[in-house]
């Protein structure tokens, strides 16, 4: 299979996979709510670039350090949960009052990037695609940087739908009391993502 007969697979795939619920893109429409569309745009660069980077490292040889220590994953399963519950409180508590209003922040582009690396649903995601999309017959580094083409290009399209979500119901929640609510709902969806990953 040539590269370009991966292409429409592989778009779909991605496509798929970016714009479906997740730990991303439920903190995007939070940030979305609380902090608006351009604040939030380097929370989206980040995981626009943060994840295709991911696809290529462990594409292109980091996997096999961890087949070799699997160590190293499990203790980024630990710090991804850990991560995960911080997350979860910083979206949950975000904007209750003017003063925690005037303090919080989105994340950040390096924050952003960064978290992909203890993202369950990222690795899920990164190991499927370059399983499903690189071919033993194939130059292996072309195939990889491929898939990190592709989801570079259809990332931050997608997220940003989430972000403008967001926004959009930011009009309707005019109160503290509604936007506290809401802040709580998308934690405790942030957590609830958590749970295949604590059962597996």
């Amino acid at each position: 299979m040539s590269q370009l007969d991966l292409l429409l697979p592989l778009g779909l795939f991605a496509i798929s996979t970016t714009i479906t619920p997740g730990p991303n893109n439920v903190m995007l429409t939070a940030s979305g709510v609380n902090f608006g569309f351009r604040r939030t745009v380097p929370h989206m660069l980040g995981i626009a670039l943060g994840f295709p980077a991911m696809v290529a490292a462990i594409g292109l040889g980091l996997g096999g350090l961890f087949e070799a220590y699997p160590q190293i994953h499990e203790i980024l399963k630990y710090v991804g949960i850990a991560y995960l519950l911080w997350l979860a409180w910083k979206v949950a508590t975000a904007g209750q009052s003017e003063e925690a209003g005037a303090k919080a922040k989105p994340l950040n582009f390096l924050q952003a990037a960064g978290f992909q690396w203890v993202n369950p649903k990222a690795w899920i995601m990164a190991v499927g695609a370059i399983a499903t999309y690189t071919t033993l017959q194939g130059d292996v580094t072309q195939e990889v940087l491929l898939i990190a083409a592709v989801f570079c290009l259809v990332t931050f399209p997608t997220v940003a739908i989430w972000t403008l979500f967001g926004t959009a119901i930011r009009r309707l929640l005019k109160t503290t009391r509604a936007r506290t609510v809401f802040n709580w709902s998308m934690a405790a969806l942030l957590v609830a993502s958590l749970l295949p990953f604590l059962v597996g």
